[in-house]
């Protein structure tokens, strides 16, 4: 875990290493915060550069050597210096001796740190820059720079530039790099803030959390508790930074670490101007300007935590205590001033305010950050509250997976209204503890309130209770009495109905309205947080509506379900990444989203098993049998009958685990078992996937007919037209429908469905020795070097098993070598080229070697 390959930093590393190529430049110059990577790039840059053309010598300054003449360089200049030779001898005698050892190269200087560099050796720098030499160097921001370099970038001979922190996409990607495996999105946010895009202190903050058996991992994802640990190295690099403080400047650093963002004119209330000052002028806190007022953050996040964690508690508790009276003599005017203060009052043990803190709450949980929610709803509870803090309580636990808690904290609520707190109970019993009775219950309590009846109808629908389903949402609907909550709940029962039944215009009709009212029942309604994505999610999959999934992943609910800790909101947005990353032959990244799903969900006794079908559905594309299968049983385990729904992509799921498994029959069997089922339930946008999957697996003749029936009397999806054209290609034994249709997938973006379609075409122009098999070839080669690993029935019957040898003769033939060249190469015989070639040709189904390169570019690598 010590090492890693250099994530990120293209750009410049490109930069560095374009510098000392061009020739009309003479070098570059990255300055950075210790940590940032520079000394790390320089050495990349460093070995991009060939031997042959380049004399690069490297240095690395340090305070150690800063006090001796040409001590900084001593590692690259010969050990005979002639005796006797005054300063100015010396340097010309220094810097001719590294100009005859270069000879015809090019002379590079790669110098680490140079802003420690001794003045001796920094002159030595500035001569041989000026009379050719190219140079590669680092410099620490903040450091005094000796003059003879900084005159360098101030002349014009070598670019100066910044090395900005890593991005938080490149830190996620740091955090795989050394866990040696992907982390969740929540924990890589929450390391990636903390680091401040600092290499060095990321690594130092997974080492401590790994060492602090902080970090565990589950389905191959990582994921951090949270729970910062302080290991000694980790200590020392924030103490070198912030270093002695007097007790002025403490008390300043310490009111931004608990209070940031704090604006300016309320630090400058609370301490002295002139130690804001001096914190400022030290580099600790830094002042924001956002257009409105001046907020004071840390230099640096991770000064939070180190000041937070040594902070005695007494004093923390008076700091609370004050930054809450600061706020609230301005009147709390900003938003989110009620949620921060709410918690200064808690954490400072002053908050008597019951209102106040059930507010606060509301807030943390329309955030969906549960942990404080549930802190700032038990304190709301203690404070007089009443059932409202109870019931939101409840609401939070159930989302955090923690049914049994949830239904202790509704017992313990004797008071509140007599429908509120039978449905709430209700709605922990069905979706927390996967009781199947509670719609029954619901029943028979005839009450017959408009909401009963809504959250009535969509327990209904999640036992398949179709028909009662609809009746219970459209009488709500009809209802003048039901209020809006009541009646969002009945449109996105009737807008599931209307996606799975293969009407996503209608669905969408539906669910548009539920989405733009969303801030007025997202609080009140916690069933509608299941109800919504559930319908949102099936329109936009069983459709193949790329872009509306694409706009669902963009949308503040993706990051909030995926930062809170929402386990079934975060495994939701995991399932739509898999669906378009696999409809896009991107099989890792759904691979990957599908483990978080599982990871996300390992606690939840209903959902879990869904998350492992689609685990298997995605190994299976990709040809891995033993996961697909093992994921599989894990999935059929833990199928339970309040989420009976779902039941199509579970049995596609065990169609494609026995299609890799090698059982294509039974693979068809179960899909028409479900497309039989899905026709009398009336779904019949999934039984148009289902069917498309039985094309898939080259059955078209079990599904061109019916297809066509259903898009007489369904609209459909926007894939619809392209998966019928592809029924129809295929059972018409069509390669030039074949070639047609995958070049619209293509086009649309179904780069799996292209590329399955136009192995088929491949299949039967080769069979017809048709020469539009080049063409299909070339086709299935490009959008499979789009791909990640894709290895589906359809794909295998055109990609046959090479022995190495014929792999090697096949590869240098593609390129162009002649059968003599080839067997020379080899140390084999031209005839024995010919015959490889033969069996290559034949394996293939290719007539010459024209064909080859894409028939072998469509191979697996």
């Amino acid at each position: 875990m010590a090492n890693w390959d250099l994530v990120g930093r293209v750009a410049d590393l490109d930069r560095f290493t374009a510098a000392a190529k061009n020739a009309f430049s003479r070098g570059l110059i990255l300055s950075g915060d210790p940590g940032v990577g520079k000394s790390r790039l320089l050495c990349e840059a460093v070995r991009r550069l060939p031997a042959d053309r380049y004399a690069v010598h490297s240095a690395s300054a340090t305070i150690g050597t800063n006090g001796l003449p040409f001590g900084s360089l001593a590692q690259m200049l010969p050990p005979d210096a002639p005796p006797g030779l005054s300063a100015p001898g010396m340097l010309r005698w220094a810097a001719g001796k590294l100009q005859v050892d270069a000879g015809e190269r090019s002379l590079v200087l790669a110098v680490d740190d140079a802003h420690l560099l001794d003045r001796s050796s920094a002159a030595l720098v500035h001569l041989l820059v000026r009379e050719g030499a190219t140079l590669l160097g680092t410099l620490r921001t903040g450091e005094p720079v000796p003059p003879q370099i900084s005159a360098l970038w101030t002349e014009g001979l070598v670019e100066h530039a910044d090395l900005l922190p890593l991005s938080t996409e490149e830190s996620r990607d740091l955090l795989a790099a050394i866990l040696g495996g992907p982390i969740e999105a929540p924990s890589a946010q929450r390391l990636a803030r903390l680091a401040g895009g600092n290499p060095l202190l990321l690594r130092e903050l997974v080492m401590a959390a790994l060492g602090g058996g902080e970090m565990g991992r589950a389905y191959g994802i990582w994921r951090w508790t949270g729970r910062l640990t302080l290991a000694p190295s980790l200590a020392d690099l924030v103490d070198a930074r912030i270093g002695g403080l007097s007790q002025g400047v403490r008390e300043v650093l310490e009111l931004v670490a608990f209070g940031e963002p704090l604006g300016l004119t309320l630090l400058l209330r609370a301490t002295r101007r002139r130690h804001v000052e001096a914190a400022e002028e030290r580099g600790l806190i830094r002042v924001v300007d956002d257009g409105r007022r001046r907020d004071v953050r840390l230099a640096h996040p991770l000064y939070g935590e180190v000041v937070r964690q040594h902070c005695p508690a007494t004093r923390a508790s008076r700091l609370h205590a004050t930054l809450a009276g600061l706020v609230e003599s301005t009147g709390a005017r900003r938003r989110g001033d009620l949620l921060r203060v709410a918690v200064w009052r808690l954490d400072s043990g002053t908050a008597q305010d019951g209102r106040m803190l059930l507010d606060a709450a509301v807030q943390a949980f329309g955030r969906f950050d549960l942990g404080l929610a549930q802190r700032l709803a038990v304190a709301a509870w203690a404070n007089g509250a009443g059932y409202d803090a109870a019931e939101l309580l409840a609401t939070v636990l159930l989302y955090a997976d923690r049914p049994e808690d949830a239904m202790d904290a509704l017992a313990r609520a004797t008071e509140g209204p007599a429908v509120r707190r039978l449905v709430a109970r209700a709605t922990v019993e069905f979706w927390g503890l996967g009781h199947a009775s509670a719609p029954d219950e619901l029943t028979a309590a005839g009450v017959g309130d408009p909401q009963i009846r809504a959250v009535e109808a969509l327990m209904r629908l999640y036992l398949m209770q179709l028909a009662r389903a609809r009746e219970l949402a459209e009488g709500v609907l009809d209802d003048p009495a039901a209020r809006t909550p009541a009646r969002e709940l009945a449109r996105c029962v009737l807008g599931f109905l209307a996606a799975a039944g293969g009407d996503p215009a209608a669905s969408a009709t539906l669910l548009d309205v539920v989405e733009a009212g969303s801030g007025g029942w997202r609080l009140d309604t916690p069933t509608l947080q299941y109800a919504l994505p559930t319908a949102l999610g099936t329109r936009v999959c069983v459709a193949l509506d790329l872009p509306a999934i694409d706009r669902i992943l963009a949308d503040e609910f993706a990051d909030l379900a995926q930062t809170g800790g929402f386990g079934v909101g975060s495994g939701w947005i995991c399932l739509l990444q898999a669906e378009a990353a696999w409809l896009r032959g991107r099989t890792d990244l759904a691979l990957v989203a599908t483990e978080q799903a599982c990871a996300a969900l390992a606690r939840n006794r209903l959902y879990d098993g869904n998350m492992h079908a689609a685990r298997a559905h995605i190994a299976a594309l990709r040809g891995e049998a033993e996961l697909a299968r093992d994921s599989m049983r894990t999935a059929d385990r833990a199928a339970g009958a309040s989420n009976g729904i779902f039941y199509p992509w579970r049995i596609q799921a065990q169609a494609w685990t026995a299609a890799v498994c090698g059982d294509i029959a039974a693979a068809v069997r179960h899909l028409q078992e479900l497309v039989k089922r899905l026709r009398a339930d009336g779904f019949a946008g999934h039984e148009l996937l289902a069917l498309h999957d039985l094309v898939r697996l080259g059955r078209p003749e079990l599904a061109a007919d019916r297809m066509a029936v259903l898009l007489t009397s369904i609209p459909g999806g926007p894939a619809a037209p392209l998966l019928m054209r592809h029924a129809q290609a295929a059972a018409g034994s069509s390669a030039d429908g074949l070639l047609a249709v995958a070049r619209d997938f293509h086009g649309r973006g179904y780069l799996t469905f292209a590329a399955e379609a136009a192995a088929g075409a491949v299949r039967l122009f080769r069979a017809a020795r048709d020469p539009q098999a080049l063409a299909a070839s070339t086709l299935l080669a490009d959008v499979l070097a789009r791909c990640d690993t894709l290895r589906t029935p359809a794909l295998r019957l055109v990609q046959p098993a090479l022995t190495t040898r014929e792999r090697q003769v096949a590869e240098l033939a593609a390129d162009g070598a002649k059968s003599r060249e080839i067997a020379d190469q080899l140390f084999l015989s031209p005839r024995t080229v010919e015959n490889h070639l033969q069996r290559v040709y034949a394996k293939l189904g290719v007539n010459g070697r024209i064909e080859l390169a894409p028939a072998l570019r469509s191979l697996p690598q």
